[in-house]
């Protein structure tokens, strides 16, 4: 979870600096740029919380269900 943490933090800062781009008025073309970085580094910490838990689950032999996939399907999909 390190990992995910580090692309939280990292997409924390890309935030602020939208933010500060938006107070400078900065040109729009720059600012959607920075938020589609800071929307694709949360939507990687998302698959990567969801791979973690999945292969935690696998390490632990726990078996896996239909239900679980299909919860495991309706996350990945809500970050696509």
């Amino acid at each position: 979870m390190t990992a995910v943490k580090n692309r939280v933090k990292r997409a924390q800062g890309q935030l602020g600096g939208v933010l500060r781009m938006l107070e400078e008025s900065r040109d729009v073309s720059d600012v959607v740029v920075q938020l589609k970085a800071v929307s694709r580094a949360l939507d990687r910490a998302g698959f990567a919380i969801i791979s973690a838990d999945l292969r935690r689950q696998v390490a632990e032999g726990e078996t896996l269900q239909a239900e679980d996939l299909d919860r495991l399907e309706r996350w990945f999909l809500s970050l696509a």
